[in-house]
Order: C-alpha cells, then sequence, then structure tokens
C-alpha cells in the first residue's frame, strides 16, 4: 500500500519553492544594487578628481592675480 502524503508536506513543499523563487529574485536585485553602487563609486570619484582639478587652477589663478595686482599697485605708486 503507497503512502499518502499529507496536506502539511505539501504545504511545506510549495512554501520551499516560493522560498527557493524569492531568494532567486533577492539575489538578482541585490547584484543589480551591487552593480549600481560600483557604478556610482566610479562616477563619484570621477567627479572629485574633477573637483580637486578645479580647486587647484582655482587657486593657481588667484595667485597670479595677487601678483599682477601686486605688480600693478607698484606701477601706480611710483
Amino acid at each position: 500500500m503507497t503512502r499518502k502524503k499529507s496536506a502539511t508536506s505539501l504545504a511545506q513543499q510549495s512554501v520551499g519553492i516560493r522560498l527557493s523563487s524569492h531568494e532567486k529574485i533577492c539575489a538578482e536585485r541585490m547584484s543589480n544594487l551591487i552593480i549600481s553602487i560600483q557604478r556610482l563609486e566610479k562616477k563619484v570619484d570621477t567627479l572629485s578628481d574633477s573637483v580637486s582639478k578645479g580647486k587647484g587652477i582655482v587657486s593657481v589663478l588667484v595667485f597670479l592675480g595677487t601678483i599682477v595686482a601686486a605688480a600693478i599697485g607698484f606701477l601706480n605708486y611710483k
């Protein structure tokens, strides 16, 4: 005589199937999030480098402007 499957074993089996499909979906979402975060980190690094270069250029221009202003002031003083 074959053994009948109980309702609880069928329920557990269906829950297991639902959980495994849910875990697959969550794993895919997490991998997409990780890829997105890595892209954002690269963009932030690029922007950070650009801002640093911009600050350097501004400081050089301020220094040159100071020298020019000092030279013009010195020539006008005489």
